[in-house]
Parts: structure tokens; C-alpha cells; sequence
């Protein structure tokens, strides 16, 4: 008879156990709950667990346990009222204030990537203008410099003109010195023609002469 009692209340202990895998459950906010080895406060303690502390669920019994495994591997049965299925207020606020923190880093990182982007943007817009003035300056300068180049072009072409004119003179004097050296010999040929007929007529009136004193001797 105890036998059969036995089974029976083992039996109808399997009937209420619902296994539950793939849960996280956690701590709630009361101070601390104990981790036992059975589902009762009979079974002996196994520890502690704190406030918060993060649990898998591996099965859930009627009888208000749950069993559950910690984050470092230890199984055991838990009062399934100290059970949540979120984190508790606190660690929502210390994880609020983490993201709190981290939004604020994240906005003074804004506000110094805007103060510096703000003195890149005035940077440029000085360095513009002085791009600008610089441009002004060297547009001048190239006009100037256009000028100048412009006069040794003219001055070079002056020069070619020159010496074209330059070659044309010295082929005017060319002719000149030939002009004047053919009128030096025709002149000096005329001379030469004026002797020869001086001469021929002093030959001719050194010849008649005595003819002329011969006949008047002869006549008288």
C-alpha cells in the first residue's frame, strides 16, 4: 500500500511538471531567494541568489517551483513567485543610465564635431577669400606679364623689319658702289679719249707744221 502510494504521488508529481526550455526568467526584486535541490523547504539549500540575478528556466512545476540553471551552470529549484520575466527596476535604471551616459558622450561628441566642423567651414570661407584675392591679384599679374611679353614680340618684330631694310640698303649701296665704279670708268675711258685726242692732235699738228713752213718757203 505505501508502495502504491508512492507511485501515485510520484506519478501525479510527473503530471504537473511542465518542462519549459529556451526561458530566461529573473531574481525579483526581493532581497535574496534560495536555490534548493528539490521543489520544497526540505531539500537542502544549494545558495543564495541575488536580486537580479538572471536564470534559465528548465522546467515549471505546479507546485509553484521552477526548476533553473544560473549563468554559471548550477541546476536547482526556485519559489517560481520570485520569478519575473524581465529585469528588475534596478537593473533597468543601471542600464538606463548606461545608455544615459552614453547618449550624453555621444552629444558632447556631436557638439565638438560641430564646434570644429563650424572653424572648418570659417576656415575655408577665410581661405576662399583669400583664394579669391590671391586670384585677383594673379589675374593682374598675368595681364601685366601679357604686356610685357608682347613688347619683345613687338621689339622682335621691329628688329626683323630692321634688317630687312638693313639688306635692302646694303644692296642699294651695293648698286651705288657698282653705279659709281661704272661711271669712274667711263669717266676715266672719256679721260682716256680726251688724251688719245689731245694727243693724236698734237701728233697731226706736229706733222703739218713743218708742211706748212715748207710750202711758205717754197712760195717765196
Amino acid at each position: 500500500m505505501k508502495h502504491l502510494l508512492f507511485v501515485v504521488i510520484l506519478t501525479s508529481s510527473s503530471l504537473s511538471l511542465s518542462p519549459v526550455f529556451a526561458d530566461t526568467q529573473y531574481v525579483s526584486d526581493k532581497l535574496r531567494i534560495t536555490l534548493r535541490t528539490g521543489q520544497g523547504t526540505e531539500f537542502q539549500i544549494i545558495r543564495a541568489l541575488e536580486s537580479g540575478s538572471k536564470l534559465e528556466v528548465l522546467e515549471q512545476s505546479e507546485s509553484g517551483y521552477t526548476q533553473v540553471r544560473t549563468e554559471d551552470g548550477t541546476e536547482g529549484w526556485v519559489r517560481s513567485q520570485y520569478l519575473i520575466p524581465e529585469p528588475i527596476a534596478q537593473q533597468k535604471l543601471d542600464k538606463a543610465v548606461v545608455l544615459l551616459e552614453k547618449y550624453k558622450a555621444e552629444v558632447a561628441s556631436l557638439k565638438t564635431e560641430r564646434a570644429a566642423l563650424r572653424k572648418e567651414r570659417k576656415e575655408l570661407s577665410q581661405a576662399q577669400k583669400s583664394l579669391s584675392k590671391k586670384s585677383g591679384s594673379l589675374e593682374s599679374e598675368l595681364a601685366r606679364l601679357s604686356k610685357v611679353a608682347a613688347k619683345p614680340i613687338l621689339l622682335d618684330k621691329e628688329n626683323r623689319n630692321l634688317q630687312q631694310e638693313n639688306v635692302k640698303l646694303e644692296k642699294d649701296l651695293q648698286m651705288l658702289h657698282q653705279e659709281n665704279q661704272v661711271l669712274k670708268d667711263q669717266d676715266n675711258r672719256e679721260w682716256f679719249i680726251a688724251g688719245a685726242a689731245v694727243l693724236l692732235g698734237g701728233i697731226l699738228l706736229g706733222l703739218l707744221i713743218p708742211k706748212i713752213r715748207f710750202s711758205k718757203k717754197a712760195s717765196w
